[in-house]
């Protein structure tokens, strides 16, 4: 409820007016069953404009200290991300992957939406990132379609770092519904889960015109989100 109060009343219409989103493609999200949203990842607002442009709720997983801080600041941040549907997740113990991967199953078995970043982290310099095969377990243990979701210019309206976003139009791009059931007798096999990563990867490519690396992001920086 807390939800639709933040995205219909309290915030939403007030960031529509602000950075007046330019979707396209928001036809390819279907409109019901489990859907797998893999975006891009460029800035802390992705979570922001993701969520605000979509039909359904989605929900992401994030870390922790977002729900857990003190004072104003932390009030405030832990009552957004649970408005926004965020779902706090230990990222600490050598297990936080895996604890995050099965709350986002979790949310495609019950038939709804979950949004994942298959970087793993933010870019630290705005090109693609090799992708991790989480997002191809979930698609072959939920068997959810993957839409694949690219965030256009969010790195230029609140770079890494950047507390107050700058006025800017959001550009994000959606692309077709990507089916993986075709190996869903395939369920664990490492170079199937590979091959579905890169196929996402590579439609976020297209979509997002960012150079592609195929290098981890984690590898250049320390986990960010």
């Amino acid at each position: 409820m807390f939800y639709w109060l933040l995205k219909l009343v309290v915030l939403g219409p007030l960031l529509r007016l602000v950075f007046r989103p330019e979707v396209k493609g928001l036809k390819n999200v279907p409109r019901s069953g489990p859907v797998i949203l893999a975006c891009n990842h460029l800035s802390f607002s992705d979570s922001i404009f993701t969520p605000l442009i979509m039909k359904r709720k989605v929900t992401f997983v994030a870390k922790a200290e977002y729900f857990t801080g003190k004072g104003i600041k932390g009030w405030f941040s832990r009552m957004f991300f649970t408005g926004a549907g965020t779902i706090p997740v230990d990222r600490s113990g050598g297990e936080a992957a895996q604890a995050a991967l099965n709350t986002l199953l979790r949310v495609l078995r019950e038939g709804n939406v979950a949004g994942i970043y298959p970087e793993g982290t933010r870019s630290p310099d705005g090109r693609l990132y090799r992708g991790k095969t989480g997002v191809a377990r979930l698609a072959l243990e939920s068997g959810a379609v993957v839409v694949p979701v690219a965030l256009l210019n969010t790195d230029e309206i609140q770079p890494t770092g950047t507390m107050v976003p700058a006025v800017k139009r959001v550009r994000i791009r959606i692309g077709a519904p990507l089916d993986f059931s075709r190996y869903a007798d395939q369920r664990g096999d490492r170079f199937v889960e590979r091959a579905i990563t890169d196929e996402i990867m590579y439609e976020l490519m297209t979509l997002s015109g960012r150079e592609y690396v195929d290098v981890y992001a984690s590898t250049l920086k320390a986990p960010t989100a």
